[in-house]
C-alpha cells in the first residue's frame, strides 16, 4: 500500500513539475521582467535535478521586401513576388522550439530531445523533431535519430537566428532545400575534458534524400554524408580564431524511365544528349558533393572580423527545368512521370563580418555564385543543344547593416544584386531586374 501511495506521489510531483515549468514559461514569454517565488523555484530544481531540464526558446522575423520589377523570380530571397506585385510584407520565420536533456548520475548529458515548429501566414509546420543518445564509457559517440539538420558544410547549420545575411546562398537553398532530413546521424567526438583530439568531429549519417522539400521517402536510394570538422582553435600570437572542415554527399535518385538526359562532348561542343535505354530503369542518378570550409575570426571583441567561405562541387540529378533536389518523384502538370537530367556543377560563398566599434553594429559583404552547369556558360547554353534556364549560372552581391537595439531584438537592412549570365535562352539573354532589398527585424527568447 506505501509503495503504491508512494508511486502515486512521485508521479503527481513530475506532472506538477512539468505544469508548473510549462507555466512559468508562458508566463515569462508575455513579461519582462519575471519574478518566480522559492516555491517554483523549488519545483524547477526538482525536475531538473531529478528528470532533467526542460527549456523554451523562439525566434520572430517580420520583414519588409521591396523588389527592382514585378514578378521577380526571388525564390532564394524568401520567395518570389506577385505578378503585379514589387513588394511585400512578410513572416519570414516564427519559431518555437523546446529542448530536454536528461543527465546520468554523474552529471553528464545522456539524453537529448528537440523539437521546433516554424509558423508563418502560410501555415506552420516542424523543422525539427529528434532524439539524441550519448555514450557515456567512454565518451566518444552520440547518435542523432529523426528529423535534424544535415552535417554538411557549415551555413546549412548556422542557424537563421544567427545569420547576419537573411538568406542562405543560392547554392546552399538549391542542393541542401529546407536544410533538415529524416534519418541517423553518429558523431565521433572525444569528450572529457584533457581529451588531445576534443576538437575534432566526425559526422557519419544516413538520410532519404528529399529532406522537408516532400511528403516522404519515394525511391530506394538515400543520401550518405560524412564531414570532418575541427572546432574553433585561437591562435593567440596572431590574434585569430579558426574553424574548418571537409564534407561528402554520395546519394541519387531512382530512374522510372527508360530515358535519362547527361552532358556529352558531341562534335566539340558540350550538348544535354538523351539516353534511351531500357537497363536504365532503376539505375541511381548521382548525386555526388564535395565541399570544404573555413571561418576565421579575430579575438578582438570592438572593431572584430569574421570571414567565412565555403566552395562545393560535384554532380546534381534534377529536372530539365530546375536544378533543385526534388522533394517527390518529378511528373509532369498531367500527372506522367519525368527522366532526370544529371549536370556537373560548382559553387561558393564568401561572407566577411566587420563589427563597427560597438558590437551593436555591423557591416555585412557577402559574394555567392551557384552555377548548375559547368561544362557550358554564356551564348553556349541554347535550346538547341537541349539546355534550359536550369543551366544558367547566377552571381548574387550582398551588403547590408545589422543593428542590434538589446540583447532580443534586432534589423538588418539588406540588399542583393543579383546576376545571371547572358545565354540563347528565352527570357535569360540579358541580366534579369531581379534585385532585392530586404528589411527583417528578430525578436527572439
Amino acid at each position: 500500500m506505501n509503495h503504491c501511495l508512494s508511486s502515486i506521489k512521485n508521479k503527481y510531483i513530475v506532472v506538477l513539475s512539468i505544469l508548473l515549468i510549462i507555466s512559468s514559461e508562458a508566463f515569462a514569454q508575455r513579461t519582462i521582467n519575471d519574478v518566480m517565488d522559492s516555491t517554483t523555484v523549488n519545483h524547477l530544481l526538482i525536475i531538473s535535478k531529478k528528470y532533467g531540464s526542460l527549456s523554451f526558446s523562439g525566434y520572430l522575423q517580420p520583414q519588409f521586401q521591396v523588389a527592382q520589377s514585378n514578378g521577380t523570380l526571388a525564390e532564394y530571397q524568401g520567395g518570389n513576388f506577385g505578378e503585379y506585385t514589387n513588394n511585400r510584407f512578410r513572416l519570414r520565420r516564427g519559431r518555437l522550439r523546446a529542448d530536454y536533456m536528461m543527465l546520468d548520475e554523474k552529471g553528464n548529458p545522456s539524453t537529448y530531445f528537440v523539437l521546433q515548429f516554424d509558423g508563418t501566414e502560410q501555415g506552420v509546420a516542424i523543422r525539427d523533431f529528434w532524439g539524441r543518445y550519448y555514450e557515456n564509457k567512454w565518451k566518444i559517440l552520440y547518435v542523432t535519430l529523426g528529423l535534424s539538420g544535415r552535417p554538411f558544410g557549415n551555413e546549412l547549420q548556422l542557424s537563421s537566428s544567427v545569420r547576419e545575411a537573411p538568406e542562405r546562398g543560392r547554392m546552399s537553398q538549391i542542393l541542401m532545400k529546407t536544410e533538415r532530413d529524416l534519418g541517423a546521424t553518429f558523431t565521433l567526438n572525444p569528450r572529457w575534458q584533457d581529451a588531445a583530439l576534443k576538437n575534432i568531429v566526425l559526422d557519419l549519417g544516413i538520410y532519404n534524400g528529399q529532406g522537408l522539400a516532400g511528403p516522404g521517402e519515394f525511391d530506394n536510394s538515400k543520401d550518405f554524408i560524412a564531414r570532418l570538422s575541427h572546432k574553433a582553435y585561437e591562435l593567440k600570437k596572431m590574434g585569430l580564431s579558426i574553424a574548418g572542415g571537409i564534407s561528402t554527399l554520395q546519394g541519387g535518385l531512382n530512374h522510372r524511365l527508360p530515358l535519362s538526359y547527361k552532358m556529352e562532348n558531341t562534335g566539340g561542343s558540350w550538348a544535354m544528349v538523351k539516353d534511351s535505354s531500357s537497363t536504365t530503369i532503376n539505375k541511381v542518378a548521382p548525386r555526388r558533393y564535395y565541399g570544404a570550409d573555413i571561418q576565421l575570426a579575430t579575438l578582438t571583441k570592438s572593431w572584430k572580423s569574421e570571414f567565412r567561405a565555403e566552395v562545393i562541387s560535384g554532380l546534381q540529378s534534377a529536372t530539365a527545368t530546375t536544378s533543385t533536389t526534388p522533394g517527390s518523384y518529378p511528373v509532369d502538370s498531367k500527372s506522367v512521370a519525368l527522366p532526370y537530367y544529371t549536370r556537373n556543377f560548382n559553387g561558393a560563398y564568401f561572407t566577411l563580418v566587420q563589427t563597427l566599434n560597438s558590437t551593436d553594429n555591423q557591416l555585412i559583404l557577402k559574394y555567392d555564385w551557384y552555377d548548375p552547369n559547368a561544362k557550358v556558360n554564356g551564348m553556349d547554353i541554347s535550346v538547341n543543344k537541349g539546355l534550359t534556364a536550369a543551366d544558367v549560372r547566377f552571381d548574387t552581391f550582398g551588403f547590408g547593416f545589422l543593428h542590434h537595439f538589446n540583447p532580443h531584438f534586432k534589423a538588418v537592412l539588406y540588399y542583393d544584386i543579383i546576376k545571371n549570365e547572358s545565354t540563347q535562352i528565352p527570357g535569360y539573354t540579358d541580366d534579369r531586374k531581379d534585385n532585392v532589398l530586404t528589411l527583417r527585424t528578430q525578436f527572439h527568447f
